[in-house]
């Protein structure tokens, strides 16, 4: 085997868009790629300097949505356009854009799911940025992206992943097995 040292290559990595509002109430969006589950009602993301947190200071309150391949191009100019310096930001991307219904953040409707959160933790903050610990407060899912059962057709909203090693956005694909299921074949 290769060796490559310690490099940011958990994989797959998603795509979190991360929506916020400034202190007047104007929608910001980030891309983020370092983020996962906490526990079973928590999230925790690695937040580096920017309008998002900023924002997070004034109102500790965000939404969290998962690029996929019909919002990949937008997904990606809002994590290399500054909300600091870029004033049109939001209206380049094109995405509806309405309030988050359980907490004070945007909702993209462009978006398949959305989960609405509340800062609950800022670990190691320094001026450089901070690991964000939140409350998942609520899950919204356009219906169009509903299975049968009426729960979230992951499959069907065409995720994407970010590939650290070739910085690459890699769709995600069929189902491959059955979790908790699959594996009883070697009892």
């Amino acid at each position: 085997m290769k060796s490559f040292g310690s490099k940011p290559w958990i994989l797959p990595q998603p795509v979190l868009i991360i929506g916020t509002y400034d202190k007047e109430g104007k929608p910001n969006a980030m891309n983020a790629a370092w983020g996962g589950q906490w526990d079973m009602h928590e999230i925790i993301i690695s937040l580096g300097s920017h309008q998002t947190t900023d924002n997070l200071a004034v109102c500790p309150e965000f939404t969290v949505t998962f690029a996929t391949a019909d919002t990949l191009v937008a997904a990606d100019y809002v994590g290399i356009a500054s909300g600091r310096n870029t004033p049109d930001k939001m209206e380049k991307t094109g995405w509806t854009i309405e309030k988050a219904p359980n907490v004070n953040a945007p909702l993209f409707r462009n978006f398949p799911m959305t989960l609405e959160c509340r800062v609950k933790q800022k670990l190691d903050e320094s001026g450089t940025g901070y690991y964000l610990v939140a409350e998942i407060v609520n899950i919204l899912c356009d219906e169009q992206y509903l299975a049968d059962d009426g729960t979230p057709d992951v499959e069907s909203m065409h995720l994407i992943t970010y590939d650290p090693v070739h910085h690459n956005y890699i769709q995600l694909g069929n189902i491959a097995g059955k979790a908790f299921a699959d594996g009883k074949q070697l009892k």
